[in-house]
């Protein structure tokens, strides 16, 4: 299961060699487009070429789109949060909708730096590999998530600088980065977790699924159907443990908490982190072995 991908094309009658719009813009095609206007050109301009390409990979689309997910999530959350910002105490439907924006944005991000799939999330990328059988890139884009969610985390705190200090509590200054338990009861909170994982991967795969619509949804929609899909994720189920459903999400931006010199910050509640790591990763696999079942691939 990935997020948004554009709909597979007809395929047309025996003779007929025009293509159509979707085939035109395919990244293959793009590419030799590329490659046959590049052949005759100078080496300067050629090597130009070649290099921009070169820039869009599924590992640098992870990266950014995760970056721009945790930049814009962690962000709604600091101003909400910290004290002298004109958001201060907007409330729970401010910080659902800018999360839920935050993952628009990750994904076209993602998509446009040359990640289809645009999981963004260590579970989704975990709940593919499941009900695929592919687990090739399973830990490189792991690995992608984890940093974009860090540098995210940075730059947020980077940008509430002048914040941090006129808040005295620093509990309110870990929420910023990651999540907690509503009422502390480990077991519950991390069946939270492993629900409201379940729900994004199973519901993001029947988006997708071509039961609804021959083609699946247009093009374009899909990523606005997962925003809000994470929006009544949150309005619905993130009351509990503040939904983290992404360990990259919760464990990039508290080690960040961890390492930054934030002014009169406390510790980083190390001991709640293991939930948000293992509640998602538990629900994604479980979801992909259920979508696999369900041939909903």
């Amino acid at each position: 299961m990935v997020y948004p991908q554009h709909a597979s094309t007809v395929d047309k009658p025996l003779g007929e060699s025009k293509a159509d719009n979707a085939e035109c813009l395919r990244p293959a095609n793009r590419l030799l487009a590329l490659t046959l206007r590049t052949d005759r050109a100078p080496p300067f301009r050629r090597n130009k070429a070649l290099k921009e390409v070169s820039m869009q990979s599924p590992w640098l689309g992870e990266f950014l789109g995760t970056l721009i997910l945790v930049l814009l999530g962690n962000g709604v959350n600091a101003g909400v949060t910290l004290r002298k910002s004109y958001a201060a105490d907007a409330g729970w439907m401010v910080v659902t909708t800018g999360w839920a924006l935050a993952v628009l944005c990750g994904v076209l991000v993602a998509q446009a730096f040359g990640s289809p799939g645009a999981n963004l999330n260590p579970a989704i990328t975990l709940a593919s590999a499941v009900s695929s059988g592919d687990y090739s890139h399973l830990l490189s884009l792991w690995a992608a998530q984890m940093l974009g969610a860090m540098c995210g985390a940075a730059l947020m705190a980077v940008h509430y600088a002048p914040h941090w200090r006129p808040t005295p509590d620093p509990a309110a200054k870990l929420g910023v980065f990651c999540t907690s338990g509503a009422v502390p009861h480990r077991l519950s909170n991390f069946i939270g977790e492993v629900i409201g994982t379940m729900v994004l991967v199973i519901v993001a795969g029947a988006i997708f699924y071509r039961g609804g619509s021959a083609t699946g949804p247009v093009a374009g929609v899909g990523q606005w159907l997962v925003a809000s899909l994470v929006w009544g994720i949150g309005l619905s189920l993130g009351g509990t443990t503040g939904y983290a459903i992404n360990p990259a999400r919760d464990l990039g931006p508290r080690l960040m908490h961890a390492l930054l010199p934030i002014p009169g910050k406390g510790g980083s509640n190390w001991g709640y982190a293991p939930i948000p790591v293992l509640g998602p990763l538990v629900g994604g696999a479980l979801a992909g072995l259920l979508l696999r079942i369900a041939h909903l691939t």
